[in-house]
Formats: structure tokens, C-alpha cells, sequence
């Protein structure tokens, strides 16, 4: 990787899809999450290679048994790899990327922006759900992850302001619950923030 950066910048970016100095700065900030010391049975592997091998990962959907040949990493490493470094990516920019308003003009910003860019009105957030398909049944999940269409899925539940934005996700709700239940089910402390805001917000609205 570090000669593909040095001899052809464009091929950096396209095999990772982002410039290298956006590379740089996520390095910076998840390097010192992913660094763990040497021992006398082996040496321990970059923060670098982890953080190549999840964005490929991402980036090309390709299996883990399929990228030990070319990353020379074995399979059961890479599996442990992938959820460390996404781990530590959302701990990482959690709070700065994704921040649920807090205060009745944080709302009336968002509703602003809504009625300047989409002419809706009185509009707080964009509230959706999407299907992520499992491999496998969760242990002991009976009919709760079963999809009609015959496979098994988890629901990734997410609201987004005006400009696409994420301001509020809930991720691992049972595939076979509705919008509704999966928001009034969401964890602890996060409907709340959403449903008090949006109170306060119109109460303050003139």
C-alpha cells in the first residue's frame, strides 16, 4: 500500500476510496484504538493493515477466506479484525458525526432546513428502516429475525435531517417489528432524547 500511494496517488484513492490524506487523519484518530504491543510468540499487525483490510472489506463486500490470499492474513484474524476496527472507527467519530439535537433550536434548525430544501414544513427528521440480511439465525431468536421472504435479517433503523445527515440510529431490531416498535423499543435514553426534543421544540415554535 505504501508504494501504490507513492507511485500513483489516483490508484490509492480508487482502491481505497478516499484520498490519502482523509486516509491519514482516520489512521491518526483509530491508529492508537488499534495498537496493541508485541509479544515473544509474534509480532502484532499494524494499525494500517487493520484499517486496510475493514475498508476493503466494506468497500468490495469480498469474504474473508477470499482476502487471506491477497492480504496473506488468515481468514479467522481478519474475522476478528473487521469488528475491532469498525469498533473503534464509532467510538472514534461517533459524537462528532452523528449528534441528536439536544436544545429546541438545534430542532428548529433541522426544521428550518427542511422547509428551506424541501419545502416541507413543521418536518424534525426523515425516519426510515432497512433489512440487513443475517447468515445465520441469532441463537435462541425463534421467529423474531425471520423474514416471509425466507431468510433472516436484523433492521437498521435510522432518522437523518434534511441534508442526509444521521442524527439517530438504532441497529438490531427484530426483523419482524414494525417502524413503531422498533423506534419505542430503541435503546434506552435515545427515544426519549428524540420524542422530549421534538416536545420542547414545538412548544418554543412560534
Amino acid at each position: 500500500m505504501v508504494e501504490l500511494r507513492n507511485e500513483d496517488t489516483r490508484a490509492f484513492q480508487n482502491f481505497m476510496r478516499m484520498p490519502p490524506a482523509v486516509y491519514d487523519e482516520l489512521l491518526a484518530r483509530v491508529g492508537r484504538r488499534l495498537s496493541i504491543e508485541d509479544t515473544f510468540m509474534r509480532h502484532s499487525l499494524e494499525p494500517g493493515l487493520k484499517l486496510e483490510l475493514t475498508l476493503q472489506h466494506i468497500i468490495s463486500g469480498n469474504t474473508y477466506a477470499s482476502m487471506k490470499f491477497t492480504w496473506r492474513v488468515p481468514h479467522n484474524t481478519i474475522s476478528v479484525i473487521v469488528p475491532q476496527v469498525c469498533g473503534a472507527i464509532i467510538a472514534e467519530y461517533l459524537d462528532q458525526v452523528m449528534v441528536c439535537p439536544s436544545t429546541p433550536n438545534q430542532w428548529h434548525q433541522i426544521a428550518d432546513r427542511f422547509l428551506q430544501k424541501w419545502n416541507f414544513p413543521h418536518t424534525w427528521g426523515a425516519i426510515d428502516g432497512k433489512h440487513v440480511a443475517c447468515c445465520r439465525c441469532p441463537e435462541n431468536s425463534g421467529p423474531m429475525y425471520f423474514n416471509y421472504k425466507g431468510f433472516y435479517f436484523i433492521l437498521l433503523f435510522a432518522m437523518v435531517d434534511a441534508d442526509y445527515k444521521f442524527i439517530w440510529a438504532d441497529i438490531g431490531g427484530f426483523g419482524s417489528a414494525s417502524d413503531a416498535q422498533v423506534f419505542n423499543g430503541s435503546a434506552p435514553g435515545m427515544r426519549p432524547a428524540v420524542v422530549v426534543g421534538i416536545r420542547n421544540a414545538l412548544s418554543t415554535r412560534t
